[in-house]
């Protein structure tokens, strides 16, 4: 590990109007300027990616839709927040969430059953055959359970990167298992699905 070395610049990055924190985790460390202190969601991002071995970017879509809803239960007792696929969930009653795996012949074709008692908790999915998001893997849909909406976000994206075929499900499984805040996670790649964990499928 490098030796950390003072960032005497930064001392001179100023704004009028923006508010300038540092968000720091082990070997990341970023100045950031916005209208408010967003610490707490870098931070966040950091600590999920951090986890699942990715770059926090792979956390922001959920980070972000958490950080919405957590906002939005102060006015509402269930609220469902989705940011490209990456979805927070708070209920009072169980909900239904289609999975979208692309042209892939279970796409659409199954769900996943949330309870509220589950709840609150992020699922997000990541695929490496649908949408413009960057993926290394080929799954056409990994959708991963997670306990925050970020954690979910960068192990679905992680999980998706294990699978080149579908040969691999069971591997990405057992990786993802792996991940602390992890509670389950749904792989289909073609006609073939896995699943593992606290996760319940229904057709439709």
């Amino acid at each position: 590990m490098a030796e950390y070395r003072e960032r005497r610049y930064r001392h001179q990055i100023r704004h009028e109007r923006l508010v300038t924190f540092e968000a720091t985790v082990q070997e990341t460390d970023l100045l950031i300027l916005a209208e408010s202190n967003l610490s707490l969601l870098a931070k966040e991002m950091l600590a999920a990616a951090q986890s699942c071995g990715t770059g926090p970017m792979a956390a922001v879509a959920g980070a972000i839709a958490e950080q919405v809803g957590l906002a939005l239960l102060s006015e509402s007792s269930e609220v469902v927040v989705e940011n490209g696929g990456d979805c927070f969930i708070k209920m009072d009653s169980p909900l239904q969430i289609s999975i979208l795996a692309g042209q892939a012949e279970l796409s659409s074709r199954v769900a996943l059953r949330i309870y509220p008692e589950k709840t609150p908790l992020g699922v997000c999915t990541s695929s490496g055959t649908v949408g413009h998001s960057l993926s290394l893997g080929h799954a056409d849909a990994v959708t991963v359970l997670g306990s925050s909406a970020a954690l979910a976000d960068a192990a679905a994206t992680m999980t998706c990167n294990q699978v080149q075929s579908a040969n691999d499900v069971q591997r990405a499984l057992d990786f993802a298992q792996q991940i602390e805040g992890v509670m389950g996670v749904v792989i289909i790649v073609g006609d073939q699905i896995g699943a593992w964990g606290d996760v319940e499928l229904v057709s439709i």
